[in-house]
């Protein structure tokens, strides 16, 4: 079986949840390191799937990155390689296919609900809702086509689905190290927007145990969902 490709963006956002996932599953995956300048490819004929993670930056700055993973997402969703996005990805998937990303109205950080809009037994396996984790200042439109799976009190767009392929503005790839880890990094910019829609760190921190054998388990079933998809 052709891997998968990850796309990771930045060092605290990695794969997660889903390398995990994915091993288990006995699916290979390959990942660029996009933040340590590894190239992305200039075909996605050699992989089963491609999947884009998060990262702080803006999928409109001017980087050198950007029009390539936008090309090739445009490529995979041609040849009907599966495409899935974790926020920035989601927005990746969402430009590339010719929806508008810009600032959300809300930042929005830590642990909050989220709706089940569509197609709930495909991606969701039933589920009406669930508690996911957050962090974002931007969001996406919903290109021609996609369906709105998933939506937020703070953030209308939380996920939309083309076909095989799914974006996400949430991060269900979450494990208790990334969620630790993000609470450090982030701590000025958790500061600054505090309030309503960004929680403190020891409000992310509490039950996380808890909330992270929850989240695996949703992510257990998208994920699963996602990988029907995958050719050989």
């Amino acid at each position: 079986m052709k891997p998968v490709a990850i796309f990771r963006h930045a060092r605290t956002e990695g794969a997660g949840f889903l390398s995990e996932y994915l091993s288990e599953s006995g699916i290979p995956w390959q990942l660029f390191k996009v933040d340590e300048r590894e190239s992305v490819p200039d075909s996605a004929s050699g992989y089963s799937g491609l999947v884009f993670m998060g990262g702080p930056m803006s999928v409109n700055d001017d980087l050198p990155w950007i029009p390539p993973s936008l090309a090739l997402i445009r490529q995979a969703v041609s040849m009907d390689i599966p495409v899935l996005g974790h926020c920035l990805g989601g927005q990746l998937m969402a430009k590339a296919l010719g929806a508008k990303v810009g600032k959300n109205p809300f930042r929005e950080i830590g642990w909050g609900k989220v709706e089940v809009t569509a197609q709930k037994e495909f991606w969701f396996g039933g589920l009406d809702s669930f508690e996911t984790f957050h962090w974002h200042g931007e969001t996406f439109g919903l290109p021609e086509g996609a369906v709105r799976v998933l939506t937020g009190i703070w953030c209308e767009n939380q996920a939309f689905s083309i076909g095989p392929h799914l974006a996400m503005q949430c991060h269900v790839e979450m494990t208790q190290d990334m969620v630790k880890s993000w609470c450090e990094v982030g701590a000025d910019e958790i500061a600054e927007y505090r309030g309503m829609s960004v929680q403190s760190s020891e409000e992310m921190q509490q039950d996380l145990d808890a909330k992270i054998s929850q989240l695996n388990r949703v992510a257990r079933r998208i994920y699963g969902a996602w990988i029907k998809g995958l050719g050989a």
